[in-house]
């Protein structure tokens, strides 16, 4: 690494292409053997860097480890308020159905074995979302379960979340999703300090924010695809967070 001599950088390699949609918990526990004994190996700790749907498995990782020692935990365009949108990535997978159908298959049993499904977040029917989600509304503190309180403490683990998203992206939809940002029942784009959860400090959003240690970086003009390979993201946003 030219910028950080020295240090060890690992790629990990898993649930690409097809596999990608296996439901995020199952993603999250595949990682966790990956990545668990890496951290073991580093006793500095280590930096995280997490890519669009990754970034929710990396979120799952965290919260369900007790005693993990990152401490920049970096997010590249990862949708991390919810993903609801009519990009060419959805009409990918469902070829067949718009953007205001998808729930039907999405909050269902079935909808929640795929992973697309377990962040899609459709403002105009958050009753059925909250009822169904098993991933993202129990990640983001929107329904209540056992083990909020310590996925709390487990994210106030690291030392510093770093956001980074922007306008031109074409798949994270709100792009401000992956800011914390996500839309209301008429589509307006409600902003992290606005969101329900942010107030309520659920799941220690707010926290991270009055500790000074949230930071967030918008970047226009780089598609879904650039991010992890942009030198201007990495030089700006990322570089600095990796000493």
């Amino acid at each position: 690494m030219k910028s950080h001599p020295g240090t060890h950088v690992y790629m990990i390699d898993l649930y690409d292409y097809i596999f990608s949609l296996a439901p995020l918990w199952k993603q999250v526990e595949g990682f966790k053997h990956a990545v668990y004994p890496i951290m073991q190996s580093a006793s500095d700790g280590i930096h995280l860097i997490c890519f669009s749907q990754g970034g929710l498995v990396c979120r799952g990782l965290l919260a369900t480890l007790d005693d993990h020692n990152v401490h920049s935990f970096i997010l590249l365009s990862s949708p991390m308020a919810g993903q609801y949108g009519d990009t060419a990535y959805l009409r990918y997978f469902f070829p067949k159905l718009l953007k205001s159908e998808v729930y039907r298959f999405c909050y269902t049993a079935l909808g929640q074995k795929v992973s697309i499904c377990n962040y899609w977040k459709d403002p105009h029917n958050q009753e059925k979302y909250l009822k169904t989600s098993s991933f993202l509304a129990q990640l983001n503190g929107e329904t209540a379960h056992q083990n909020i309180t310590r996925w709390r403490e487990n994210l106030l683990r690291i030392k510093t979340l770093v956001l980074i998203g922007g306008p031109d992206d074409g798949v994270i939809t709100p792009w401000q999703s992956s800011l914390f940002g996500f839309y209301d029942e008429n589509e307006n784009v409600v902003e992290m300090k606005d969101q329900d959860w942010f107030v309520k400090d659920a799941f220690g959003l707010k926290t991270l924010y009055l500790q000074g240690d949230l930071k967030k970086y918008i970047h226009s003009g780089v598609l879904h695809t650039q991010w992890h390979s942009n030198s201007t993201v990495y030089y700006e946003s990322i570089d600095e967070w990796l000493t």
